[in-house]
């Protein structure tokens, strides 16, 4: 029986191998055709095509409409068909698959378009002084200490992929007078003009303990980088800066501490173990305070009152209620968030020319789309805990004044008044006051979070009187 099986076996073996020997059944798959893109041209603007990674890019002025661009010509392999024909419109604001096939072979190919953008991007001298970009006015501002010589000052410059810069980053220059540098990309030129201005005594400071203020945290630097733009006579000094008595203090007005910390600083214990360098230099900062000076407070630096005898001789009286995330996972607002502006202060100058909601008692912090750590030094008001029964016992005992308070009638933003010869200070605590999104959602189109910049300005006009 086994022999038989076997038989049948090599006889169904043997008659297949005759098939398959038969010159007349042969395979139909047609395999020899080529599916290269010899050209391609959009809007008469030639592709750069490259073989290696199948991909192919057209280079197009810096400001060029890209939603309805025709295929003005189009060279492909003999024989070959394309998903993509000559004269059709694309719309380029995003790359496109061309699906080139010829018989039973095809090659998907990329198209994408490149503006040739010519623009400094970053510009630092001497790795320390960063330099305000208006991009539509073509011009840069770096303020820089008096101490500091300027005519050799070495510039470390970001520009556009692709470009060229006159003269080269990393050249040293006389900056005594501005100096313009020239930057070339393809069809797109541009020509910025620098100016450093030296200042011998600031107007304004942002304090912080980075070395300089692009160490700085993304959210400290972002704030930071707003007032050096908007705040006339303004630098950044590190609080080591304040200790050695490098900066000249005799004029300054404002002194800024916007202070991140991933995770938080909840309360009075961890505020002292996170804030040595500037608990180190409370002597400085009060002295300045007494003499006159005001001060902006926001985030975590809202608990410095209470080290430099605002609030007497009781440090206890940091906020009692903070959290706050990681600026890496921060938290996607799915709509504006909000803190209400105190009965009776709607009047104050921090509030004026605010973009308003619905609700004219809040103001309108963030926007859809925008990501938020939340980070919170607040007061909670109640009897349940935390020492403040209401708000009049928390301003008996601070000696403040409430200006914001969030949803549950927690404190949310308060000042000192200036007295007996003493500065004002704005304290911001709310979670909603955020300067910095690591991404930003589809979308996200910025409105009420200008509110945040208005805000502070208006702190800087208010406090500098």
């Amino acid at each position: 029986m086994k022999t038989r099986i076997f038989n049948i076996i090599c006889a169904i073996c043997l008659v297949c191998g005759f098939m398959a020997c038969d010159d007349n059944n042969v395979s139909d798959l047609r395999l020899e055709g080529d599916c290269m893109v010899e050209a391609i041209s959009l809007d008469n603007y030639e592709g750069i095509i490259d073989l290696a990674s199948r991909t192919i890019q057209v280079r197009l002025p810096e400001v060029y409409e890209t939603s309805a661009m025709t295929v003005t010509a189009l060279n492909i392999s003999d024989g070959a068909e394309c998903n993509v024909r000559q004269g059709e419109k694309l719309n380029m604001e995003a790359a496109k698959v061309l699906h080139v096939t010829n018989g039973d072979t095809y090659l998907d190919w990329t198209i994408s378009v490149l503006h040739d953008e010519a623009r400094i991007t970053h510009f630092v001298l001497n790795d320390i002084y960063t330099g305000t970009i208006d991009q539509e006015a073509k011009t840069i501002t770096v303020y820089v200490p008096a101490a500091v010589g300027i005519t050799s000052l070495v510039p470390t410059i970001t520009y556009s992929q692709n470009a060229t810069i006159t003269p080269a980053s990393g050249v040293a220059q006389d900056f005594s007078s501005p100096v313009t540098y020239k930057v070339t990309n393809n069809s797109a030129e541009s020509t910025y003009t620098v100016t450093v201005i030296a200042i011998d005594k600031p107007k304004a400071l942002f304090v912080g303990s980075a070395a300089t203020m692009n160490d700085l945290d993304p959210e400290a630097k972002e704030a930071c980088q707003w007032m050096m733009s908007n705040v006339s006579g303004s630098l950044y000094a590190s609080f080591a800066d304040l200790r050695s008595g490098t900066i000249d203090l005799s004029e300054c007005k404002v002194i800024w501490w916007h202070w991140h910390v991933d995770g938080g600083v909840d309360g009075h214990d961890v505020f002292v173990a996170k804030a040595t360098d500037a608990l180190d230099t409370k002597n400085e900062l009060r002295q300045f305070y007494e003499n006159g000076g005001s001060m902006l407070l926001t985030r975590y630096a809202v608990n410095l009152p209470s080290f430099i005898g605002v609030t007497g001789d009781d440090e206890w009286t940091t906020p009692n209620n903070c959290w706050g995330q990681d600026e890496a996972s921060a938290e996607l607002c799915g709509g504006p968030w909000t803190f209400r502006i105190y009965d009776g202060q709607n009047d104050h100058p921090l509030y004026q020319g605010l973009i308003a909601g619905d609700n004219p008692q809040e103001v309108y912090c963030t926007d859809a789309g925008y990501h938020i750590t939340n980070s919170t030094s607040q007061y909670h008001i109640g009897t349940d805990w935390g020492g403040y029964d209401n708000h009049a016992a928390w301003e008996a005992r601070t000696g403040g004044r409430i200006l914001g308070v969030g949803g549950d009638g927690a404190v949310v933003a308060w000042e000192y008044l200036p007295h007996d010869g003493k500065g004002g200070i704005i304290c911001i605590g709310s979670g909603c006051y955020d300067w910095y999104s690591y991404t930003f959602e589809a979308g996200y189109v910025e409105n009420f979070h200008k509110n945040i910049s208005i805000m502070t300005k208006n702190a800087f006009n208010y406090l500098m009187k």
